[in-house]
C-alpha cells in the first residue's frame, strides 16, 4: 500500500491524549491517529449517503407534513 505523510496542528491535549493512547495500547502514535481518521472518514461517508437519501425522498414527495407530525404527537399525550 502506498502512503503519504499529512501534517496537521492539533492542540495540545488532543495531542497528550494520543501520546496516552499510545502507551497504552503499545501502538504508535501513527496507528491511533490513521485509526481515527478511518473511522472519521467512514462516518462523514455514511452522514453523506444518508443525506442524500433524504433529499431522494423529499424530492420523490415521501414525506409527512408538519401538521400530520403535531396531530400524532398530540395525540401522545392524550392517551396516557
Amino acid at each position: 500500500m502506498n502512503t503519504r505523510v499529512v501534517t496537521a496542528h492539533i492542540p495540545n491535549e488532543l495531542a497528550e491524549q494520543i501520546d496516552q493512547l499510545a502507551v497504552r495500547l503499545d501502538r504508535p502514535k501513527g496507528w491511533i491517529v490513521k485509526q481515527a481518521l478511518t473511522s472519521w472518514v467512514a462516518l462523514e461517508a455514511k452522514r453523506h449517503q444518508l443525506t442524500l437519501e433524504g433529499l431522494a425522498d423529499v424530492d420523490a414527495g415521501r414525506i409527512v407534513d408538519h401538521t400530520s407530525i403535531d396531530a400524532w404527537a398530540t395525540s401522545l399525550d392524550k392517551s396516557a
